[in-house]
């Protein structure tokens, strides 16, 4: 590659990174009223190009980024949080008013949010489960997998749940976890089924932070965020990130950036899966475990976490935690 290529390849890698930077901004303050000064500044450009350089990476204007989000984030809360009302969920996801959010929400789904929570819901205690936040590979094979639940275990001081599944027993474990910093590569576009794009970004993440000397398992945490809910947001606008725990102070640059993941309550749930195994686990999840745990899911992002041994090529089973943001009931 020429100098010229590779002086083009470093200005895209840092564009792209700086727009990132603003992504991770907004969902981290969804409820904010946002000003174009403020989010041109995190991205380090001017304010007088900062909108056209983010719909030209985007394809979508930055009012509509941040409004498509903030609905997209209440269409889930309001499947996965029935008791919490239509207000309260519109005002914590940043709409100014009910109404703002009741037009937006229309505009966007084609319906109301109070018909988009009955029909949604109806749906999926017809299809017995609820779909979740998270990579879905939707086959049978992997919705029968984890389909039923035949004990559970409820220990309230420890707040741990052993439970059996097709003479499997998995391990659903709720504690806090600390804040973490995470350097991650992102990746915008269709992941469903698609094993070498999660080795190339992991092989890609890996061989930026070895020479860093960050690798340092099992110290370090490598995780995947999935920020979009694949029955809500189109398949071309989902958002993933494959990420390892690093120290606060760690620098980064080109396509490596940097985020904090908060502080709290996670439902952890222990696996060991096959490739067309997640779907399954992830609703086994959200449509067995969580009605009955006393919990809900908040706005923090889930995630999966691998106790990884260091090697990025892909095994016949991974052993994950699939870590669900909760909060009571």
């Amino acid at each position: 590659m020429n100098t010229e290529n590779l002086e083009q390849k470093y200005l895209i890698e840092e564009y792209t990174a700086r727009i990132n930077r603003v992504m991770d901004y907004i969902e981290q303050n969804i409820e904010k009223n946002f000003t174009l000064d403020e989010l041109s500044k995190v991205a380090n450009f001017s304010k007088f190009h900062f909108h056209r350089i983010f719909n030209s990476l985007e394809g979508e204007t930055l009012f509509h980024f941040i409004q498509r989000l903030r609905v997209e984030k209440a269409a889930s809360l309001l499947l996965n949080n029935p008791k919490e009302s239509i207000t309260d969920i519109a005002i914590d996801c940043g709409f100014s008013s009910s109404a703002t959010f009741a037009r937006s929400f229309k505009d966007h789904f084609k319906m109301s949010a109070s018909e988009w929570r009955k029909t949604k819901k109806q749906n999926e205690s017809n299809m017995g489960k609820i779909k979740s936040n998270s990579s879905k590979m939707a086959t049978n094979q992997s919705k029968e997998l984890l389909s039923s639940s035949t004990s559970i275990n409820y220990k309230d001081k420890s707040q741990i749940r052993r439970i059996t599944m097709e003479n499997e027993e998995h391990l659903v474990e709720v504690k806090e976890l600390s804040e973490m910093t995470v350097a991650y590569i992102r990746y915008t576009g269709p992941y469903k089924g698609n094993a070498q794009l999660f080795e190339e970004l992991s092989n890609k993440l890996f061989k930026w932070a070895g020479p860093r000397n960050l690798l340092n398992f099992p110290k370090t945490w490598f995780l995947i965020i999935y920020h979009d809910d694949p029955d809500i947001t189109g398949e071309e606008k989902l958002r993933l990130s494959v990420c390892i725990t690093v120290p606060e102070e760690t620098e980064v640059d080109g396509e490596i950036g940097k985020m904090v993941i908060p502080a709290g309550k996670y439902a952890m749930a222990k696996f060991e899966l096959k490739a067309d195994e997640y779907e399954g686990a992830w609703n086994w999840v959200y449509g067995s475990w969580l009605p009955k745990s006393g919990y809900v899911p908040d706005k923090r992002p889930a995630f999966e976490l691998y106790p990884f041994d260091g090697e990025a090529k892909p095994k016949e089973k991974n052993r994950v935690d699939i870590c669900i943001p909760v909060k009571p009931l």
